[in-house]
């Protein structure tokens, strides 16, 4: 899997938001500026995010963007749905809609195989668990095995 920087931004200026104690809406600008940012690619990112429900904008003096709802309420998953669109595609396409011929069929079962494990991943850690630095074990105990830091 690769995780597009769109994706990763998403994420990083989530985590900001949930980490804020105040509970006042952040600006673009100064997530922009805590994150590295670049202004414009963030804004369309944030549209993204509001379309799905993720965060919502607030006008005015005070105004800026905050989570829709808890951060421990919004996945991982959730973020990179929103911006990115479906955890595995194949050329596009949602694995289980992929037509093979006889031979190759058993693709299909790799992908979906890798949908689910990616799942059992994104799905099981909230915005709120990044912001708190917290992860469940499930997660660390993937990432104990130095073979998982290991490129192949």
């Amino acid at each position: 899997m690769r995780v597009s920087a769109k994706s990763d931004y998403a994420l990083r200026a989530l985590i900001e938001m949930a980490g804020r104690t105040d509970g006042h809406p952040v600006s673009a600008e100064e997530l922009g500026r805590q994150q590295n940012i670049p202004h414009g690619f963030l804004q369309s990112i944030l549209a993204d995010l509001r379309r799905a429900s993720v965060v919502v904008s607030q006008r005015g003096q005070s105004g800026g963007w905050r989570m829709a709802r808890p951060a421990s309420d919004v996945s991982v998953a959730d973020v990179i749905r929103a911006v990115d669109g479906p955890l595995v595609s194949v050329y596009g396409v949602r694995p289980e809609a992929v037509e093979y011929n006889d031979s190759a069929e058993v693709l299909q079962h790799v992908w979906i195989a890798a949908r689910r494990s990616l799942r059992d991943v994104f799905e099981n850690v909230s915005i709120q668990q990044l912001a708190d630095g917290k992860l469940p074990a499930a997660v660390t105990s993937r990432t104990a095995d130095e073979d998982a830091w290991q490129p192949h």
